[in-house]
Formats: C-alpha cells, structure tokens, sequence
C-alpha cells in the first residue's frame, strides 16, 4: 500500500453486484479491478498485484475457498474480504480460517463493506507491532501490565478471560473464529462450550448491558469480534 489509490480487486461472477461495488468502492476513493472467475482473478493478481481483495465464495469455475487457499499457500498476504451468503456459515468459517481477513453476508450495505475494507487495511499495517494500550470507548487494557479499565475502573478478570480479551484486541475489528480463539487460549482439542461460557462471563463484567453487547459482538456460527480501537 503506498500514497496513491489503494487497489481493490473485486472477484465475483454476478455483473450486477461487481457494478455496485465498483461505484460504492470508487466513489470511497479506492482503484477498483474485476475479476469475473477464479482464473480471471489469478490472472489479474499476476498482472497488477491489488492491496486487498474482495472475494466471492461462489465462483463459476473454482470455489473462493480453493482460491483463497491456493493464494496463502503461495505466500499472499494481501487482506482478503469474502462475500457469502448468510447460511454459508460453514464456508464462512473455514475461509476465515485459511487465511481470510473478515467477511460480509449478501445482501450488504457498501458503507458496511467500505468499513470492513478499512479495518482489514489497519489491520495488516498493525501487525507489525502491537501497541502496549489499546483503547475502544470507555475500556481499555493495558497490554503489558494486564490491566482491564472500563469507564476508568479497573475490572478484575480470571487469566482465560484477559487471555480472551488480549487476543480480541491483538485482533480487533476482525472476526476470530471460535476455533482459532480455541486454539489460542486452551489448545485445539477444547470444547467450544469453554469459549462460550469464558465469553458470557467476560461480557457480564466489561458490558453495560451484557445481552447487548457494545464491545465483544457475536458472529453467529462463526467467532466473535472485538470493537475496533479508537
């Protein structure tokens, strides 16, 4: 990524949504490339590497998934947002877990996809180094003294759940999948109830109003998502 537009290559076999995105995304300032099918794409990406991609999980001649795949087992690391349909939820998890950087369900709001474009960018140029405060609305945590604020106060919190919260926020803006966060904290044979209880506690000390959650979303059937840093 450099001063000028960042590139966008947008992979999708319907012209009516790849129309949509090329008007929504340029007019957000971005430089938008389409690819019709996997082949197309892999074409384009050899021709004119783009800074993020946006990708269907529909294709016509090969899955987004196999795509996808192919890509991070070559070695590109560009950001890559997926477009699926909501009760792909499988798909979903197992593009996340290939390397994926966050996915939009169709039908999507192209302020929502700008939005989770921009995160996926941050994030890629935050991996690099972590900062040592992180900070989204009234909590914080300090990532090297381990200290958990809300409004100011201090919050008391069990090691799985700082491990939890560290590694949303090493994350933030991202949805993790539960098995990723599974792996993270407990190993890749845990039970997925241990998340689920470790997150529903969590929630009830970092949220105003745990069953509406402000910082710590669900994704159903997929992870969960920290709130962006501010």
């Amino acid at each position: 990524m450099t001063g000028s537009a960042v590139k966008i290559l947008v992979v999708d076999d319907e012209p009516p949504i790849r129309k949509l995105l090329r008007v929504g995304l340029t007019a957000q300032g971005y430089e938008v490339q389409e690819a019709p099918s996997a082949s197309a794409a892999r074409q384009s990406v050899a021709d004119d590497m783009p800074d993020l991609i946006v990708l269907d999980l529909g294709l016509p001649d090969k899955s987004g998934y196999d795509l996808l795949q192919e890509w991070r087992d070559e070695g590109l690391s560009m950001p890559v947002v997926i477009l699926s349909s909501r009760t792909d939820e499988a798909g979903i998890v197992k593009a996340l877990e290939s390397g994926a950087d966050d996915y939009v369900t169709k039908p999507f709001g192209i302020n929502e996809l700008g939005a989770r474009i921009g995160v996926a960018l941050r994030h890629r140029l935050q991996q690099q180094g972590e900062k040592a405060i992180f900070q989204t609305g009234g909590l914080s945590i300090d990532l090297v003294k381990r200290i958990v604020k809300v409004d100011g106060m201090e919050i008391k919190l069990s090691p799985k759940e700082y491990d939890i919260l560290r590694v949303l926020a090493q994350h933030a803006g991202k949805v993790l999948t539960h098995q990723f966060l599974l792996k993270q904290i407990w190993g890749p044979a845990a039970d997925v109830q241990y998340l689920r209880v470790y997150v529903r506690q969590l929630r009830q000390k970092i949220e105003q109003i745990p069953d509406q959650p402000h910082y710590i979303t669900t994704e159903t059937g997929v992870g969960y998502r920290l709130r962006e840093p501010d």
